[in-house]
């Protein structure tokens, strides 16, 4: 008889400190509260951490590590919502949480820490979350002289140089030590431009360098870096309407921005309540010259909604193209994510769907769906810019249950995906290509991502050959804890 989620958590609980550690002890009693609220089987995704997760070694649980996979799987998210004086209201508003996934010699450990941002100092010496953010109003006892007062520091991360950036998407990137997390502070690119803002999906082009762009309204401030984060150029790009974008993409010689039709309409916090969703204007598409921010074309696509793209490339023929997961509107953005906060109720909002979109340089633009659903996409970290056919996502999230359940690879030269379903007892995280080392074939990688397993109560690492998804994970590990949902990682090899 296989026990109940409740019971089986009930009982680990209840095990002597001689034989359940206090991770296996505070996991139980995070689902136990969780469920006690009322909560839903899926409220774990977004249960508070209390604090941070000291380096400890995770068990292998199914199959058998492969001997080269060595490095760090990096990974941010919100990791605290609540205080007794008052809550965040919105998924993207929780404290930024890093995570350290660390393998070698087949095995894994495990470190996090919370960034250590004005906003968690202000908002634990109050006891009560206090700064506005996407879509928290926040209220007047928050301390903002500048964005960075209110960097939640909790979406993405990329490696530069010995550090890690913790990426929010509305001020600077904070540097974080990669060996042990330690918060060091924000980083100014530039001193005339400290505070401006960095998003969170970088994009390395064939050279090495990266491009980041910023937002402020109908603006853009373009940003190129060096490999180990050191500025090269930041440019201001005028943008032809102030959409609100978290993701861009970008071939060797272009950056393509993508403006969807929900635009800027009023000032107010929270910050998401200042836009409004206009299905009539639909999507434009800017790609702009790398070489001359000055050239840029537009295109036009039927209306849809996005919160990631796929690398792009451009063939030939002069067509770029990329995927996206697109969405129907904005209900998940603005009112599911609020949902997935209060841990139960329906999530609103239609799954997002991957799509390949394609710019002709005729001026024709087209975008065909693949009619899975995904999120998260990502691809050969090789081919960042140039030409590619494979694209893996999460994928399983339906209108009745929110957040992923398995991974999938999408071949967009065949149309065929090879997908892995873990079944509603998972919440699947982002996955990323790990390419093997001394190979250069697209589908000679590995897959690399997490998962809480909700009927344990703790998160899991996975590794998964990006040539054979469906045949299930080559290897898991097991931590004595778990963790919050994460949005966005990177590995360092």
């Amino acid at each position: 008889m296989i026990p109940s989620r409740r019971s089986f958590l009930m009982g680990a609980a209840a095990l002597s400190a001689a034989v359940a550690t206090p991770e296996m002890v505070r996991a139980a009693a995070a689902q136990d509260m969780a469920l006690a609220r009322g909560g839903a089987d899926w409220a774990l995704a977004t249960a508070d951490l209390e604090g941070d997760i000291a380096p400890r070694a995770l068990s292998l649980v199914r199959g058998r590590a492969p001997v080269d996979l060595a490095g760090t799987l990096f990974r941010n998210g919100p990791g605290k919502f609540r205080r007794p004086g008052g809550s965040a209201t919105h998924w993207f508003d929780g404290d930024g949480l890093m995570r350290a996934f660390r393998v070698e010699g087949g095995q894994v450990t495990l470190d996090a820490r919370f960034a250590d941002t004005p906003k968690r100092r202000t908002e634990t010496e109050l006891a009560a979350v206090v700064t506005p953010g996407f879509g928290t109003a926040g209220d007047d006892r928050a301390r903002i002289g500048s964005n960075d007062d209110a960097n939640a520091a909790n979406t993405s991360v990329m490696v530069a140089g010995d550090r890690v950036w913790a990426l929010w998407e509305g001020g600077s990137p904070l540097g974080m030590s990669a060996s042990d997390l330690g918060t060091d502070d924000f980083i100014t690119l530039r001193r005339d431009l400290k505070g401006m803002p960095f998003q969170a999906h970088p994009r390395q082009a064939p050279d090495g360098t990266l491009w980041n762009i910023g937002l402020n309204g109908d603006k853009a401030i373009v940003w190129h870096l060096n490999s180990d984060g050191g500025l090269i150029d930041a440019q201001l790009l005028p943008l032809p309407r102030a959409s609100y974008m978290h993701d861009f993409t970008a071939t060797a010689r272009h950056l393509v921005i993508v403006l969807q039709p929900w635009v800027f309409e009023r000032s107010g916090m929270p910050f998401a309540s200042q836009f409004a969703w206009h299905a009539d204007m639909g999507t434009q598409v800017m790609v702009v010259d790398k070489s001359d921010l000055s050239r840029h074309r537009i295109f036009e696509l039927p209306t849809f909604s996005y919160f990631h793209l796929g690398d792009a490339w451009e063939d030939a023929s002069g067509t770029i193209r990329f995927d996206v997961a697109a969405g129907k509107d904005v209900a998940f953005a603005v009112e599911g994510a609020r949902v997935l906060v209060e841990g139960r109720g329906t999530v609103p909002g239609e799954p997002a769907v991957m799509s390949l979109v394609s710019l002709h340089a005729d001026g024709r633009a087209e975008m065909v769906s693949s009619g899975i659903s995904g999120e998260f996409p990502k691809s050969d970290p090789r081919r960042a810019g140039l030409a590619r056919t494979r694209t893996v996502h999460v994928t399983g999230e339906s209108g009745g249950r929110p957040l992923a359940t398995g991974v999938a690879v999408h071949d967009w030269s065949t149309g065929r995906s090879d997908g892995f379903d873990f079944g509603p007892d998972h919440v699947v995280e982002e996955m990323l290509y790990v390419p093997k080392p001394g190979r250069s074939g697209e589908a000679e990688a590995w897959l690399v991502g997490p998962s809480i397993n909700l009927r344990r109560g703790v998160t899991e690492l996975h590794v998964f050959d990006a040539a054979h998804v469906s045949n299930g994970p080559l290897a898991t590990w097991r931590a004595e804890v778990v963790l919050p949902a994460g949005f966005h990682g990177t590995w360092k090899g």
